[in-house]
């Protein structure tokens, strides 16, 4: 194979679509150290900080979502796919990728449609139970769609779907700070770890403030909370003002670390998300986000309940009472907490970026066909 293979990963805005993208970049330069490799997505703040931390190339398109209710915004909508297609068509004619991987968000459209007519191999990426709207647009022009779930929706039957998993990143690349803080943990704590996603989620933060009086006095006990940018100080203090022990940023760049200290989580049901949870093993009280495309989230979060792996809490039915009893429940039992542990450890497919590397890169030259 020649040293200058070249790929373009499509997709993006938020952890969700990045980090499976990133976790497959991280598997192709493992794999084929000459790889180069370019992310082509929005200028969202997150992406553009977060690939330029990882050390990977980025290049923005205009892009915008595709739903649309009004003609107005229809046609909205369709004048800035023109313009992300047209900007994608320069950009693959300048980088010359043997290979295209779109993995959701509405950025990656135009570079997937773009590889297509150029006759360049592509593939899809599906985190979630429900696919998202663009995945389920580039489905006919993809010659391989990868799956997280054995039953996602649309995907299940079609013959060119498979069954991976969601690819998992390494670990974050700022953890050297990490264990001036962790060190606090001591080893007969129980850790509940809250997260919001890489955005935060101000109904998890509302309960947890809310929740925090009623953990007074409980003893070994620490809390990890991930708040999203502007609410970390808030949460501090409410936690410290009821004598918790907890560590509160507005984002942990190296959630697997904190997953290695977790015993459950609090968290919404974003596939990356989940699949962190399932490489760990840790258990889960999901929130699913009720504004998600498709209320995909819920599909997620029903799959890994279903399994035994998680219970499931609808957003509006979170308060400090629920929470409280939810997560005082789990851990006055170890053994149910040790039963949803090995059922998510039962659901990891660590191996999900591999798996995508490997069909990348054995696939060069392999030009799809549309189908119906």
């Amino acid at each position: 194979m020649t040293d200058h293979f070249h790929v373009i990963i499509a997709g993006g805005k938020t952890g969700g679509h990045l980090f499976p993208g990133i976790a497959v970049a991280q598997a192709l330069q493992r794999r084929h150290p000459g790889v180069r490799i370019r992310f082509v997505g929005t200028s969202a703040l997150f992406e553009t900080t977060t690939l330029n931390a990882y050390g990977f190339d980025h290049t923005p398109i205009f892009s915008r979502p595709l739903k649309g209710r009004s003609l107005f915004q229809k046609l909205k909508g369709l004048a800035a796919i023109l313009v992300s297609l047209v900007q994608s068509l320069w950009i693959i004619r300048r980088f010359k990728p043997d290979f295209v991987l779109g993995v959701g968000g509405y950025a990656s459209f135009a570079v997937v449609l773009a590889a297509w007519i150029l006759r360049i191999p592509t593939a899809i990426q599906e985190q979630n139970a429900f696919p998202g709207m663009t995945n389920r647009m580039l489905a006919r022009f993809s010659s391989v769609i990868f799956t997280a779930f054995e039953d996602t929706r649309g995907f299940d039957q079609n013959p060119k779907t498979r069954v991976t998993g969601n690819p998992v990143r390494e670990q974050g690349p700022i953890v050297q700070t990490r264990a001036s803080w962790i060190s606090d943990i001591d080893s007969k704590d129980f850790v509940l770890l809250v997260t919001g996603g890489s955005q935060g989620a101000a109904s998890i933060n509302r309960a947890v403030m809310d929740m925090a009086p009623r953990m007074a006095g409980i003893k070994n006990f620490f809390m990890i909370c991930q708040t999203g940018k502007g609410h970390e100080a808030e949460v501090l203090e409410k936690l410290q003002s009821a004598g918790i022990r907890a560590r509160v940023q507005d984002f942990f760049s190296d959630l697997p670390s904190l997953l290695a200290q977790a015993d459950l989580v609090l968290c919404r049901a974003g596939a990356g998300t989940l699949s962190e949870l399932a490489v760990k093993g840790v258990p889960a009280i999901l929130i699913p986000y009720p504004y998600a495309a498709d209320d995909h989230q819920t599909h997620n979060a029903r799959s890994m309940a279903d399994h035994g792996a998680a219970i499931v809490m609808a957003d509006r039915e979170l308060s400090s009472d629920t929470l409280y009893q939810a997560v005082m429940d789990l851990k006055s039992d170890p053994n149910r907490l040790n039963r949803m542990a090995n059922a998510m450890a039962q659901l990891a497919k660590p191996d999900a970026a591999d798996q995508i590397a490997a069909h990348i890169l054995q696939n060069k030259g392999v030009s799809p066909r549309v189908s119906d």
